[in-house]
């Protein structure tokens, strides 16, 4: 169950780091509104993950679902340039995220 806790957590990740940066410096309410919960319940779950799972595991895994789903999402609607090297270098970080799995 820690798991799922903590790929949702990572997803959530995604979700403040999308909407803090379309906050516009906290002026626009509704992208702050979404920065704060997705990072309270990013932050909760992290910490519930973090009961079962060893620390630098969970926190690797947490960075790098969030790292990848904001430059895939910022890639696919953001306009943020999407090279061969980029995508792969990103596939790596989930190929990394799923090793870590499969060695704890």
């Amino acid at each position: 169950m820690a798991w799922v806790v903590l790929v949702l957590s990572g997803m959530l990740e995604a979700v403040w780091a999308t909407a803090l940066g379309k906050s516009e410096n906290f002026s626009r309410p509704l992208p702050t509104a979404v920065f704060a919960v997705g990072l309270v319940l990013s932050m909760a779950g992290l910490a519930h993950a973090l009961r079962t799972l060893p620390v630098g595991t969970g926190y690797a895994v947490w960075v790098g679902i969030g790292a990848v789903l904001t430059a895939a999402y910022a890639m696919l609607f953001e306009g943020e340039p999407a090279g061969v090297l980029k995508i792969l270098l990103l596939a790596g970080i989930i190929g990394c995220v799923a090793g870590l799995k499969l060695a704890h």
